[in-house]
């Protein structure tokens, strides 16, 4: 199985940013993370669940896979439109 694939992403309200332990995902910083077009949002990776959601500190909106994230941030929410010249 390819890490990939154990990865898990999560989308997460950016009023829960200030409680995101980095130590604990892959991001390294709140410069880092991905957000949506919005600002409402943002997706982390992790391979163990960090413990700031585990004690119910932070709330996931979504889980995802690798695949339903790439498709998620390929969505009009999160990517802006590619104009053609």
């Amino acid at each position: 199985m390819s890490t990939k694939q154990a990865e898990t992403y999560a989308t997460i309200s950016i009023i829960d940013l200030n409680e995101i332990d980095f130590s604990q995902i892959h991001e390294t910083s709140a410069e880092t993370i991905r957000k949506s077009l919005d600002g409402t949002e943002f997706v982390i990776k992790y391979d163990a669940v960090p413990t700031f959601i585990l004690d119910g500190e932070v709330e996931i909106l979504q889980a995802m896979n690798h695949k339903e994230a790439l498709q998620l941030m390929a969505s009009a929410e999160w990517s802006e439109p590619i104009l053609e010249k």
